[in-house]
């Protein structure tokens, strides 16, 4: 037996509210009456009768900084094992190598060795993956 000579088995999709012949007519599945058979009839998950409901009566907590920058993390061992010497390590490089996503700002740490001679650019560097870099001989570029 091949692939197309199987039955086709597509379930019809019930038409609601399409008159009585078609068993789904008049109330359309939802019964006589009350809130539920209106449109826009249904309560959220959270309504509790009218009850103050549970998310309003706690208290709000923290705060959320609006100015903060979530930057995209690559640690220099990482980079040591995908470049080769004399490499110049930028957003669209790091991209391709699966590295970072692109949109977001990169941030180097200095997490792992680095003992090849690469000139990276990103948007931020930690003081310890500045030190490495520079050891090693490369340079850094920090983009805006």
């Amino acid at each position: 037996m091949e692939l197309y000579e199987l039955p086709k088995i597509v379930k019809k999709r019930k038409r609601i509210g399409r008159g009585d012949a078609s068993g789904w007519g008049t109330t359309a599945g939802r019964g006589n009456k009350g809130e539920k058979s209106r449109s826009g009839g249904a309560k959220p998950q959270y309504f509790e009768g009218g009850q103050m409901p549970l998310v309003r009566r706690l208290p709000k907590r923290g705060f959320k900084n609006i100015f903060r920058v979530e930057y995209e993390i690559v640690n220099v061992g990482r980079l040591n094992d995908i470049c080769e010497d004399g490499d110049i390590v930028d957003i669209l490089y790091m991209n391709e190598k699966n590295l970072v996503k692109r949109g977001k700002p990169v941030k180097i740490l200095g997490n792992g060795e680095l003992n090849k001679k690469i000139t990276v650019a990103a948007h931020a560097f930690s003081k310890s993956a500045k030190e490495k870099i520079e050891k090693a001989g490369g340079g850094i570029e920090v983009l805006q």
